[in-house]
């Protein structure tokens, strides 16, 4: 492990079978971080009592920030709001990223969850808006830098991490 510390990482961007659909976004690199040992997987939506498979969700109203802030919500497509078990999820994630004091995540782009700088609008039409998924959002509020499985190589090469 470097002197840096631990990683939290999203689960499916490691192999992990969490994703929505039963399935994952392998990222070759992240899951050798997590095979080294420098980084630790997390799935807030399974944290937070999500199934897999699971419908899909999306953010209606705006991003993570404003679910934080009971300005948006968390819905399926069939109507069902899950904001409850975004927010549990996003909570759980903080207190193992706190335990481990992990000040560096990568999560999976466009995911109400793990987003990092674009989600999906709420009309599951494939549209996506800048923002930050639920759990992105409070990681971020607590000092946490997160990044996406597209930016996180240059970030960790600037903090010297992947070196």
């Amino acid at each position: 492990m470097n002197d840096k510390g631990l990683i939290l990482v999203s689960g499916c961007l490691a192999g992990v079978l969490c994703k929505y659909n039963g399935t994952y976004n392998n990222v070759p690199e992240i899951i050798k971080m997590v095979e080294e040992g420098r980084a630790i997987t997390v799935c807030p939506e399974i944290l937070g009592g999500g199934t897999v498979p699971r419908e899909p969700n999306e953010t209606l109203g705006g991003d993570g920030h404003r679910v934080l802030d009971g300005k948006a919500r968390v819905m399926t497509p069939s109507g069902v709001d899950c904001t409850e078990m975004f927010i549990r999820g996003a909570v759980e994630t903080l207190k193992i990223a706190e335990d481990h004091n992990i000040k560096i995540a990568i999560l999976k782009e466009r995911s109400p969850s793990c987003g990092s700088s674009l989600v999906y609008d709420g009309t599951f039409s494939g549209r996506k808006i800048a923002g930050s998924g639920v759990t992105a959002a409070i990681l971020r509020r607590a000092g946490i830098k997160v990044y996406s499985e597209y930016n996180f190589r240059e970030e960790l090469k600037k903090t010297s991490m992947d070196g």
